[in-house]
């Protein structure tokens, strides 16, 4: 099966390309999903965040502040690399237990810190959501409610624009509301990734159909 991972910035639309794919009958493993998953209460790496972070990083019913703990871990990239040492792994592992039940010519992992994180290891084909860094800023304040310098503290954790396309293979241009226009550059790479999932040969990259 070929693993094509999806990334990109903040902002960027990665929920809209994937929710196009899943619309084609593409299975869709979401790396955000299997994070929530791994520090459910209960889970071990809930009580390990707990431990690291204190009893403020819980809410009221023992669950994981979520909204608290990004605002402590975009602050400070030493409690930032805490925190990831945390999940990274379980995140891993849980995405490789998934793959390994599915039966499909390909599917798409969403992992938004794909360039960041290593990940890129898991996949075979590397598809970035592209958008100019000021689009990104002002759906992540419209999106968020936070202000200009909130939602650039975030851009800066996160891999360059320059440094996501130097690692991709396909790229989909999300920075319009067309809808059409981007549900076109799904449909020409489903084709795509289709005819790569059923030879031994590769595709050369592309980035707009």
């Amino acid at each position: 099966m070929l693993v094509v991972g999806l990334t990109g910035g903040i902002g960027s639309g990665k929920t809209a390309v994937s929710n196009a794919f899943a619309r084609l009958g593409v299975p869709i493993i979401d790396t955000d999903v299997l994070a929530r998953e791994v520090v459910r209460p209960g889970q071990p790496a809930l009580a390990e965040i707990a431990e690291q972070f204190g009893p403020q990083c819980l809410d009221a019913t023992s669950a994981l502040d979520r909204g608290y703990l990004r605002r402590v871990v975009f602050a400070d990239p030493d409690l930032r690399e805490r925190l990831e040492a945390i999940l990274h792994p379980r995140i891993r592992q849980a995405l490789r237990e998934r793959l390994a039940a599915l039966a499909a010519p390909y599917c798409l992992v969403v992992v938004p810190l794909l360039v960041e994180i290593g990940m890129a290891t898991l996949v075979q084909r590397i598809l970035v959501v592209d958008v100019p860094e000021s689009v990104q800023v002002q759906r992540v304040m419209a999106r968020d409610g936070v202000n200009e310098t909130e939602a650039r503290r975030v851009l800066a954790a996160q891999a360059t624009r320059a440094q996501r396309l130097a690692a991709a293979d396909d790229v989909i241009d999300n920075s319009s509301s067309d809808l059409a226009a981007l549900a076109a550059q799904v449909a020409f790479l489903h084709q795509r990734y289709l005819a790569l999932a059923s030879t031994d040969c590769d595709i050369p990259a592309v980035t707009q159909p």
